[in-house]
């Protein structure tokens, strides 16, 4: 692969925006798909199209039935009503534009089976809203979010014995059907796509203190994927929790800088403060990507708003939704069934905020000899 070169000058070798190979789309330069095979996610086994395969970094997943078919009505009895425990994520506690993605996505696939959506924002067993929800059996089944490492919600379901599945992990989900990012592996790659354009010097931009401290699990994999392939590559790691607002963006790369001032590349996993990260960028002198490259995983719409757009890992909001509906519609139908696990790999689609490494001052070799005086030897 032929990494892409800097933006503000292409070169002759420069390949389109949109790709690694020059094909816009994807790194493997398929359009179509995320990986450019019809009817998956990561045209890996263990995709929603059926086929078993690996899941949580290589383990061999239970062997799956098919993936359920669209049916137009809900099965027979119940409330005919799903239900999303989904805690608002806003700096202000309310829901942000990639969580309203979500419900969105959830919502739709719902009524396209013929069910109703019931939103609650109960972030652990105790809320109200949970108890209602569950206690009372408002609902036929929960869709389970924002789960974090230990998740009393998570335990109390599953002590109950009801029908619930999971956007996004832990080890008591696995009793349970999940479909999630490998937030660890994108995290990675993308260290490994700033290091193979040269770059040495990589921070990372987590999400809030709260979040990470909470144990988000999207949180912690990520810092772990960060951490283990810097570590590989035998570089050094240094992490930073950031809050999900533009001043904190800001702030975040004042700290970077003010840490290392040769920094040159940053991985984050915080789109919402991605804006304020580009202004703190260009407030230091460092123009992107010129002199500082940024590479994350984002949603396309956060991604693109940016300028230069950010070259990340999509995080596909309605395909996750979907996946969810038919694996929570899967165990309404077929209790019996084994949990399925589904883990989406999307690939990085380059836009145009990574480039080669600059030169770090101080590091270019010498070029112009001193001068030195005549000296006569008279032997």
């Amino acid at each position: 692969m032929t990494p892409p070169t800097r933006n503000d000058e292409p070169g002759p070798d420069t390949p389109p925006p949109g790709s690694i190979d020059g094909t816009p789309g994807s790194i493997d330069g398929t359009p179509g798909s995320i990986d450019g095979t019809p009817g998956s996610i990561d045209g890996t086994p263990g995709s929603i199209d059926g086929t078993p395969g690996p899941a949580d970094g290589g383990r061999p997943m239970p062997t799956p039935t098919d993936a359920p078919t669209p049916t137009p009505g809900p099965t027979t009895g119940g409330t005919h009503t799903l239900g999303l425990l989904y805690p608002p994520a806003g700096r202000l506690r309310d829901y942000t534009t990639m969580q309203l993605a979500f419900v969105g996505g959830v919502a739709e696939t719902a009524a396209a089976h013929g069910y109703d959506l019931l939103l609650a924002p109960a972030g652990d067993q105790d809320d109200p809203s949970f108890r209602r929800m569950v206690d009372d059996r408002r609902v036929d089944g929960v869709i389970v979010m924002e789960i974090r490492r230990e998740d009393d919600r998570v335990e109390r379901l599953a002590e109950v014995g009801f029908p619930f599945v999971a956007i996004g992990r832990n080890h008591r989900a696995d009793v349970s059907g999940w479909v999630d990012l490998d937030f660890a592996g994108l995290a990675g790659g993308c260290v490994q796509h700033l290091a193979d354009l040269g770059h040495r010097r990589i921070a990372f931009v987590n999400r809030s203190e709260q979040l990470f401290n909470s144990g988000y699990g999207f949180a912690r994999l990520g810092d772990e994927g960060y951490t283990e392939t810097m570590k590989k590559l035998l570089l050094t790691p240094r992490t930073y929790l950031c809050g999900d607002d533009l001043a904190s963006g800001e702030r975040v790369v004042e700290r970077i800088l003010a840490d290392d001032p040769a920094t040159t590349s940053l991985v984050t996993l915080n789109e919402a403060a991605l804006e304020g990260v580009y202004r703190g960028l260009t407030r230091n002198g460092r123009s992107v990507p010129r002199d500082f490259s940024v590479v994350g995983v984002a949603a396309s719409p956060w991604a693109e708003q940016v300028n230069p757009p950010l070259t990340a890992a999509d995080i596909p909001a309605k395909e996750m939704s979907r996946v969810a509906v038919e694996l929570m519609l899967r165990r309404l139908r077929t209790p019996e069934a084994p949990p399925r696990h589904v883990l989406l790999k999307p690939l990085i689609t380059l836009r145009g905020s990574t480039g080669r490494c600059p030169s770090v001052p101080g590091s270019e070799p010498e070029t112009d000899l001193p001068d030195f005086p005549d000296i006569d030897l008279d032997f």
